[in-house]
Formats: structure tokens, sequence, C-alpha cells
């Protein structure tokens, strides 16, 4: 069976990847900003190519000179990427011109068996068109000339892939649809508290940059595995801070793009450092995720660096019952990223987790479990009225939620939802789960 191909672009920093990412996959996916370096991890999107799709890569800018401490980790990802490709765009820029950097990587290039395309970035700009000629210096024949930003030349940058891509997939290929065993996953938490290095550990794959740097992770990139009949789609983050805390540029775009992808997941992995325990930070991060409706892993990393596990699992658990009522009944795994133990927990709980977030319960069903309910403890109304319980619908799952229609002329007291909350969560096994409950009152 034939695959889509794989097209990895790499350039030195700032020569416009990013922005040629997003412009070939027709995505925001990948950040793009002023500042040189922003892109550090490799970044996957699918972008529409005769009819199918082609797998797009976006890397780090490459140095050869290690003045950062990520440069060695950012060539080995670029290296790792371009040897499993279908092709490489290098990418110039034509209105700086050709770069002692741009030669460095033309020489490591000729020692990745993988066809080379060379893009001549930022055409728009006056003379480049006539300076690209001197990128033929470096040997690989013919050069698109594109401008990445406002969409020109990228039919020609096709025609040159084209050729190299042919033997890799059927053209009439339809695109499958959306596997109802996936469960996207998001990997979400402060910085700094090992969300990248549990991605890589699921996976087993240095995936993703791993650093005591807080803030390595700027863009989502994301890994797919199966496990027991499920495929997970798990997507790395960026920390997320609160408002306020970030500083300005590719952070402040890095955490609107966090929550991005969180929203679009199915199920979240809330990372939190066993040493500090449950932060204001990690409250506010799992409000996020509760607010857009995802189901909820408390991840207690480092746990490898806890002598007195018993008291240390009970504080953290009464905390997360104190500060995140909201999820006090969301599932927590005790792990450590660093070593793997405990890891292989996470994927049972993953897969109940997305199969109860899409559960359906029929109305007949529905009906006895609430009217029993009710009747058993009938919400307090002023006056002599009697609470009366019409009936009730599921009007949508993931998140499972519901609507009673009743004869009270006002919303009842919020304990009062929290208490067929907890009716619907214990009988239908939604632990870790949001429900939204709405009572509906007769009008008079």
């Amino acid at each position: 069976m034939k695959r889509q191909p794989v097209i990895v672009i790499v350039g030195r920093p700032n020569v416009g990847k990013s922005t040629l990412f997003n412009r070939l996959t027709k995505s925001r996916r990948a950040l793009v900003h002023d500042l040189p370096g922003v892109t550090r991890d490799r970044i996957i999107e699918d972008a529409p190519w005769r009819g199918g799709t082609a797998t797009i890569i976006d890397t780090g800018g490459l140095l050869f000179e290690d003045t950062d401490a990520f440069v060695p980790m950012i060539r080995t990802h670029a290296d790792i990427a371009a040897r499993e490709a279908d092709a490489v765009i290098f990418l110039v820029d034509g209105e700086t011109g050709l770069m002692p950097e741009d030669q460095e990587i033309s020489r490591w290039l000729r020692t990745v068996d993988v066809p080379i395309v060379m893009a001549v970035n930022k055409s728009d700009r006056s003379e480049v068109e006539e300076q690209a000629y001197e990128f033929f210096s470096l040997g690989f024949g013919d050069a698109a000339v594109i401008s990445a930003e406002h969409g020109l030349g990228l039919a020609d940058l096709w025609d040159l892939l084209e050729p190299h891509l042919d033997g890799v997939v059927d053209e009439g290929e339809e695109e499958q649809e959306e596997d109802p065993r996936e469960a996207r996953i998001a990997i979400i938490g402060r910085p700094n508290v090992g969300k990248s290095s549990l991605l890589n550990q699921l996976v087993g794959d240095e995936r993703v940059l791993v650093s005591a740097v807080p803030g390595t992770t700027r863009d989502a990139v994301d890994a797919v595995l199966e496990r027991d009949d499920v495929f997970f789609r798990l997507v790395d983050t960026a920390g997320i801070r609160r408002k306020g805390k970030t500083d300005k540029g590719p952070e402040v775009l890095s955490v609107v793009m966090a929550r991005k992808h969180l929203e679009k997941a199915h199920v979240c992995l809330l990372v939190v450092d066993a040493v500090e325990g449950i932060t204001n930070q990690d409250v506010h991060v799992a409000g996020y995720a509760w607010e857009a409706g995802r189901g909820v892993v408390v991840v207690v990393n480092k746990w490898d660096l806890i002598e007195n596990r018993e008291v240390v699992r009970a504080r953290i658990e009464d905390q997360i019952a104190r500060n995140m009522k909201f999820m006090r009944h969301a599932p927590v795994v005790f792990l450590s990223a660093l070593t793997g133990k405990g890891v292989h927990k996470l994927f049972p709980v993953m897969a109940a987790l997305h199969t109860a977030r899409g559960q359906r319960i029929t109305t007949p069903d529905l009906n006895r479990m609430l009217r029993t309910a009710w009747e058993r403890r009938p919400p307090s109304v002023q006056g002599r009225k009697e609470p009366k319980f019409y009936y009730a619908t599921q009007t949508q799952s993931a998140p499972p939620s519901f609507v009673l229609f009743t004869n009270l002329p006002g919303k009842p007291h919020f304990s009062y939802l929290r208490y067929l909350e907890n009716i619907l969560r214990e009988s239908l096994g939604l632990d870790g789960v949001p429900i939204r409950v709405i009572i509906k009152g007769r009008k008079n």
C-alpha cells in the first residue's frame, strides 16, 4: 500500500520556513515571528497535493556553531527528519543573499541521501529575483523563486518537488475519514514540569526537545501510536502561564496556540511536579481544560525524586480535593517521565476517558435515573408549589450534556446541579469527564 509523501523544510534561522510551512499546509500551525530561532521542534501537518495530501515537516533554524544550548538538538532533529523524508526543501533568503550558514547547510545536505529542492524566498522584495542566481553555486540545480508570505511561486516549487514524489502516493486515493478509535491527547501544564519528557517516554523516541530551561517547547508537536487497538495522537504543547506572566513575542503566541490545541483534544494530561505539589498555576491550567470540556488526567511527574511517597501522595490528593473541586474526581497517575516508571498506567486511563467522554445514554434510561434522583431529593423551592420533573434528554456527547425540563420558575441552587452531576457521573462511569447539566423551567 502506497503512502503519502513526506517533505521536510530546512534552512538557517529567519529565512521564512514557518511562513512557508503555514502557506503550504494552509494553516497557522507553526509560529511566525520576526525573531530568529522561534521554531525549535519538528512540526508536522498535511498539505493538499494533486487531489490528495503530502506531509510537511517544519524544522528549527540550522546553525553549525554551538552558540546556544539548543543548537545541537535542533541539528539532530533536522537530520532525523531529513533522512526520513522523500524530499527536502532547502529554503534560503533571497533578500540577504548567499550566507556562510547556507553553504554549511548545503555541505550537510550532500550527506543526506534524499532529493533536495532549493527555494529562494522573499521574491516580493526588490532585486531578489536577479540575485537568486548566486544560489545556483550551491549545486542543487534549478531553484524555485518564491514569496512564502504572499504565496508567490508555489506552483513552481511543487513542479520541482513532483518528480521526487510521484512513486510515493496514489493519485486518486481518497482521504480517509477520522478513525473513531483515535484519541487526541494534549499534554498540558505550566512550563518545565516534564511535558516533553513524558511525550518522549510515551512514544519511545526523542520526539521533542527536552531541556532544563523553562519554555523549551514553543510549538505544539504531535505523534501517533497504537496501543491495545486504540490510536493515540499525542500533542505536546507549550507551557501555559497565566495572563500577565508571559513574555511578549513568541511565548504569548505559543500560549495562544497551546490553548487552541487543548480545545481540539479529547483528553488532557495535566502534568504537575511532585516535588512542588499542586500550585495555583496548575489549578489555572486545569481550569482551561475543564472549561473546554476535555477529559483530564492529573499526571504527577518526577515521582522518582520523592522519598516519603505515602505522605506526598496524601498531600497531593488533598490539594486536588481542596483546590480543584471542579475535577476532584479526575484520575491521578503518579509516574516518572525521566525513568519511565509508571508511564504504562496512562494508556488504559486515557482510553477509558476517551470512551467515557463520547458516551451516550438512551432517553428512557436517562429519565429513569434522573427521576429517581429527583424524587429521592427534590430541589427546594419557595412557596407551596411542588417541584415537578417532566423529562430529560442528552443533547450531546463529548462532553456529555443533559437538559432537564421541569416546572421550576428559576434556576435551582448550584449544589443541586452538582448533586445531579454526581448521580450521572457515578452511574455512567464519567470520572475525569466534565458534565453539563441544564435545568429548564416552564415559563409562567
